[in-house]
């Protein structure tokens, strides 16, 4: 594991060597493990690199709203520049959607996020994203 990760019984957060920050969330995502993974997401992005996230929600539970709160908190404060999330139930689906309007609303940020039957459509999709962040970055000529 790099020294940008975490692990619990249920959370895994780690950057892969492809700069992508690799999490996975079995069972219930608590206020604790939001925090955590949230302290990993910061270390990235002060580090200047892009923060690129797939999220692996095959085995996530519910989010319950203490849980919510704590996201929304935590996105405030955060750079999350594209997130991707792989085979998540649909009332995951639901939350996540809710939380990415009301996080854009809040912080006038664009929060993009996308869902994926496949890993390899969720890491194509966020190498997509990187370059084109990476287009926005480069001075005009």
């Amino acid at each position: 594991m790099s020294e940008h990760g975490t692990k619990d019984e249920s959370v895994d957060v780690h950057e892969e060597p492809d700069g992508v920050l690799r999490l996975t969330i079995r069972g219930e995502l608590t206020e604790d493990r939001a925090r955590a993974v949230f302290t990993v997401i910061r270390r990235v992005a002060e580090s200047g690199r892009h923060v690129l996230v797939l999220a692996d929600a095959r085995h996530m539970g519910i989010i319950p709203p203490l849980a919510r709160k704590v996201l929304t908190e935590e996105v405030r404060s955060a750079r999350v520049d594209a997130v991707a999330l792989v085979g998540a139930s649909f009332s995951v689906r639901v939350i996540v959607a809710l939380l990415a309007k009301g996080i854009h609303m809040i912080t006038k940020r664009p929060y993009p996020q996308q869902f994926f039957a496949t890993e390899e459509e969720a890491r194509a999709w966020l190498f997509a994203q990187r370059e084109a962040l990476r287009a926005e970055r480069r001075p005009v000529p």
